[in-house]
């Protein structure tokens, strides 16, 4: 089998930061790197010239349409979302795709990356429901799928992520959750694919509107009948963390709550 990583990245900074970074070489593997807020520059002469990278400029608006407009230009038989930070690696990548051969019913595949959210992985291989096992939850460069299933129909939710209108983040939870949801096998393969070297949005200080509101969502979508509950108790682990103040984060993570049966008539296709 095949694989492609879709790789999605903003502005020159970020082709530049793949560019200065590694893509190692990889059999059997590609890049598919999607390029938003180009402005025109010329893609970097050290991915130019290989043959196993595809730069594909993209003027939308917007993170989640930017990891979409990577998946559509990806042809291998497994596609791994990724993004333009990471540090790979190659063996356990050809594990990955050995074990999409191996387990032919698995039509998604969530794995481990080194960062900072200290999550709790689950030990063995586990097909995924929801909710997720405790205190496990999937960032997008934790997850892969099979292109010729029906995964292949699945998209961030463009509501949803970093420059969308209202909703900063959870686009990564929400991708599993409709898969789930959709009834399509979805496992948890005890693999460490990459390593993340930044602060996750979840863990930086100041957190904004946008952000709380798209934690709300995200509560509510996955408890539905004790989301009141839970957004109390976040909003008490985001004042002890200094991430927010307790009132700020009751009011924008309510508004999150309440927004969410609108939020899902909009989105339907996506879920």
């Amino acid at each position: 089998m095949t694989a492609d990583i879709a790789i999605s990245t903003y502005k020159t900074e970020g082709i530049s930061r793949i560019a200065n970074g590694s893509l190692p070489h990889i059999p059997d593997v590609r890049y598919v790197i999607s390029w938003q807020a180009h402005d025109n520059a010329p893609v970097p002469e050290t991915l130019a010239e290989r043959d196993d990278i595809t730069v594909v400029r993209f003027d939308g608006h917007g993170q989640s349409h930017n990891r979409n407009n990577a998946l559509i230009h990806c042809t291998s038989d497994i596609i791994i979302i990724s993004d333009d930070d990471l540090t790979y690696f190659p063996e356990n990548i050809t594990a990955l795709i050995k074990a999409f051969e191996d387990n032919p019913e698995m039509e998604i595949a969530t794995f481990r990356s080194i960062h900072d959210t200290g999550i709790k992985y689950p030990d063995t291989q586990t097909r995924l429901t929801i909710p997720l096992p405790r205190n496990y939850y999937v960032s997008c460069f934790e997850i892969a799928l099979r292109r010729d299933s029906g995964a292949a129909a699945l998209r961030f939710n463009t509501e949803l992520g970093l420059n969308s209108p209202r909703l900063h983040g959870g686009e990564d939870e929400v991708f599993i959750y409709s898969a789930v949801k959709r009834g399509l096998n979805c496992q948890f393969i005890p693999l460490t694919i990459c390593e993340h070297p930044d602060i996750s949005t979840g863990l930086k200080g100041c957190l904004t509107p946008a952000n709380l509101r798209a934690m709300g969502t995200v509560i509510t979508l996955y408890y539905p009948t004790t989301a009141p509950l839970r957004i109390i108790l976040k909003a008490l682990r985001l004042r002890r963390k200094a991430q927010s103040g307790f009132f700020k984060a009751l009011y924008f993570l309510g508004q999150g709550l309440a927004g969410t049966p609108a939020f899902k008539r909009r989105t339907r296709r996506y879920l």
